[in-house]
Order: structure tokens, then sequence, then C-alpha cells
């Protein structure tokens, strides 16, 4: 007889059913009901596990352009549009389609940015963007991303979750929940955030939902002590934070044994972990340690809060063990207006991204870490091939093609997969929605997007709900 699966859906009930098949007395199910819950307790804890397909990657580093890059000013020259620019979009393209804030009478935008196409395969590239120049036959352009939700906060919880709706655990948390920590001082699921303000839907994005609570992410700060109230209070030397360590973790063990509550051990690891993060954030978070070329590479000053040191942070956590590491940084919503348009307030968003970027998959290969880490940059959706009138011109959000970027394990480097009609409105060929995404993602990782399930109130949970197909051709 096969023992079942018990990371999957009900592991009392694949137990229960076992032990009835062979023929065991009551007792013996009864007992070993006792046991399953300290195996669950166990296995629900961050130590690292192994998958159960062969992974092609083990970290990730997600690079997320809060507020919706422009494909159109950055990857998707579109020389019919700019053909038919200040007309009316044809009725065949509006039909169906919603958008958030575009009037009736939209015109379409042409782009006045230059493209030129660069390395092997031919990858379109704007000017904006000359630094990505360097990794264009290191990472694999999807072209054809779709998502369902068009407002902000809503989606980026449905890019992070799968859902548009707060209470879903994160990919960061499904990702550490499946195969826990390489890391014995750091979490296993790290937020790292630039740019003039967090993001629309803050902390709900790396949330763990209904995951235990030591899955979900852990923010970092940019400067000073990375977590507050992290050092010890004066007067409390090291010795004593651990022998008040320890006596807690014993008191809550205790506890545990009695409530059988799992949430009991996620506080035990908070503790252990934030006793061990004492002495390992600080000495991650000082970049001073790198030479000169490698900060230079980045673009990075070390004491100084940007996105580029937060890209070299991200590389310092997946050489720790950090199993996911996400980095926000916004603002691209450029919808036009004051700060928000397509011509200035891009190029400087652009000039924060651009290089420390490309230095990150530059230095991963370099250190032979691209191979086991799987890099990710793009963000909630894309911007209209119509023009948004304000005070300057802008675009509107686009749930219906936009693109993103991967790179490392697993992933076909030097590869372009799909295609958007010639204005610019829909994917013609290869379309990705979220839910591919991020089967492929779990897919990399070696865990199977169909199995990694939870049960929650009677219900059992996936990342990509009832949805989702691998993205076979985007593989290496």
């Amino acid at each position: 007889m096969t023992l079942p699966d018990f990371r999957n859906t009900d592991r009392l009930a694949c137990r229960r059913t076992f032990l009835q098949q062979s023929g065991l007395s009551l007792g013996s199910i009864a007992l070993a009901d006792l046991l399953t819950r300290d195996a669950v307790a166990a296995d629900r804890a961050m130590q690292a596990r192994t998958s159960l397909l062969p992974p092609k990657a083990k970290n990730v580093i997600f690079m997320f352009m809060a507020g919706g890059p422009s494909q159109l000013e950055l990857f998707t020259p579109k020389p019919v549009l700019n053909n038919y620019h200040g007309q009316a979009p044809p009725a065949s393209m509006m039909e169906g389609r919603r958008f958030a804030f575009l009037p009736a009478d939209a015109r379409l935008l042409g782009s006045n940015r230059r493209f030129h196409q660069w390395g092997n395969c031919g990858m379109d590239l704007s000017e904006v963007l000359p630094h990505h120049r360097r990794i264009v036959d290191d990472v694999c352009w999807v072209r054809s991303v779709a998502t369902n939700v068009f407002n902000h906060g809503p989606a980026k919880m449905f890019m992070n979750s799968g859902f548009q709706a707060p209470g879903r655990p994160s990919l960061g948390s499904w990702v550490a929940w499946g195969l826990g920590s390489e890391s014995d001082s750091l979490p296993g699921f790290v937020v790292l955030q630039s740019g003039p303000r967090g993001p629309r839907g803050g902390n709900i994005l790396w949330s763990s939902g209904f995951l235990p609570t030591t899955c979900q992410g852990v923010p970092f700060r940019s400067r000073g002590n990375p977590i507050l109230n992290l050092a010890s209070p004066p007067g409390i030397s090291r010795e004593a934070q651990q022998d008040f360590t320890s006596t807690v973790g014993q008191l809550n063990s205790l506890r545990m044994q009695d409530v059988r509550d799992p949430e009991i051990r996620t506080r035990i690891e908070a503790y252990e972990t934030a006793f061990s993060m004492q002495t390992a954030a600080p000495e991650l978070t000082d970049l001073s340690t790198e030479s000169k070329s490698t900060l230079d590479l980045y673009g990075a000053v070390p004491g100084q809060a940007s996105f580029a040191a937060n890209c070299l942070l991200a590389r310092r956590m997946v050489e720790r063990g950090v199993r996911f590491v996400q980095l926000y940084h916004t603002d691209w919503d450029h919808h036009g207006g004051k700060g928000a348009d397509l011509d200035s307030a891009l190029d400087s968003v652009c000039r924060e991204v651009d290089q420390p970027a490309a230095a990150l998959v530059l230095d991963l290969k370099a250190r032979g870490l691209l191979e086991d880490t799987l890099v990710i940059w793009g963000g909630e959706f894309g911007r209209t091939p119509m023009g948004e009138p304000r005070e300057t011109t802008g675009r509107d959000h686009h749930i219906d093609a936009f693109t993103m970027w991967l790179a490392g394990g697993g992933i076909k480097a030097g590869h372009i997969h799909g295609a958007t009609d010639e204005m610019g409105f829909g994917t013609v060929e290869g379309r990705v929605h979220v839910h591919d995404l991020h089967a492929t993602i779990l897919q990399l990782l070696g865990l199977d997007h169909l199995q990694l399930t939870f049960r929650f109130q009677g219900r059992d949970y996936r990342l990509t709900d009832v949805h989702g197909s691998i993205v076979s051709e985007i593989l290496a």
C-alpha cells in the first residue's frame, strides 16, 4: 500500500484512511492522530524541505514595478498605433473592454520613444532602458501577459495572491510554506521597498493569509536597523537575551503540547529567528563590505536607501538562503498630470530601476547564482493604447496585454514569448494569464500548483485556484 502525500489537502483524513485500510485498531488510529498533530506542526515550520518535482530554481527575486509600467513606451513599439495617433480607436477593439478612468471619447496615443532591436533574440527596447541591452539575451521577454483586475490595489493583490480581495496567501508565502527556508538566521520571505511611497495595498500584498504566519513577508527597512526593535534594550546582554528567548520557547512548547495550536509554533520560531537576526541582519545590510566595482555595477551607495541598494541586498539575501525576496518600487502610474507623465516622470523612474535591475542579473550570473535563482520583473498591469487627457497626456490601466520578463532558474534565456496586435489592445499569440505565470513559477521551484493545497474552512485552496497552465514555451 502506498502512503498518501501528506503535504496535500487534509493530512489527518489521509492518515486515518491509510491506518483504517491497514486494519489497525481504534487505539492505534487515535494514537496516530495525536502524533499527526505534532507532525503537522513540525511540517509547517520553516525548515528547508525537498520539493516533490525536480526543481530548476531554489530562490526567487521578484522586482515588482508598482503602478503598471507602460509596455508601449518600454518593450513593444507599435508603428501602426503611431500612424493612427489622435484618432478614435476601432469599435471592434473596444468592445467588451473595461478601463479605470478613460473617457468615452478617448483617442489613440502613439509613443514618441525610439526603439531598437538588441541581442541575438532581436528584442525591442526603448531608449529609456539602456542598461537592459546588456541582459537582453539572458532573460525571457513575455510580451503577452494578461490579468483580470484594472484597479491598483486589487490588481496588486491578484498578481501577488491569485485573488483580488484580501485574505489569500501571497505567492511568497506559498513558496515559503511549500519549501521552507535554507536560512537559520533570516526570514524565508523578505520584502524591500523603494520609491516615493509604499505600494497600494500595503502589507496585504505579502500576507500569509490563512497559511501559518511564519510564512508572511517580513519588511526590511532601507536604513538604520533593518527591523524596528531588533536590537536588545540597553543593559541587556546577549546571554540574558538568549536565556529569555530559551525560557519563553520552553513555556510555549509546553503550551503547544496542551492545546495543539500551530500558531504557537509560529510564535516559537518568531522568537528564535528574531534572536538570530540580531547578529545576521545588521551584517546583511552593511553594503560597505561590497567591492567598489560591485557598488558601481548597481549604482548603490552604502547608507543610502534606493532600488539599487535593494537589488544588491536581494543578491546578498539569496546567498544567505532567503527563499523569496520581493522588491517593490513606486511609482509607475503614468496617467498624465504633474509627476505622472510619459516623458520626464517615466524617464526618472526608469533611471532608478534600469541599471540595478540589469546589474542584478549580471551579478547573479557572474557569481554562479542565476542558475538557481528565478528573477522576475513586472507590475500589476500595463497601459492602454489610448491616451488619458490630463494636464499632460498619459495612459490608463490595461489588463489585456502587457510585458514582464524572467531570468535564471529554468527559464529560456534570450527568448521572446507572445505577441500583441498591431495596436497593442490584446494578445494574438502565446497569452500568459497571471494564473499561468504562478503555475510556471511554482513548477520551476519543484512545486506542482495542482498539489500545493491548504485546507481552510472546509475547502482546499491553492495559489492558482481552479485555473493555471504551465507555460512550457518559456522553460529551458
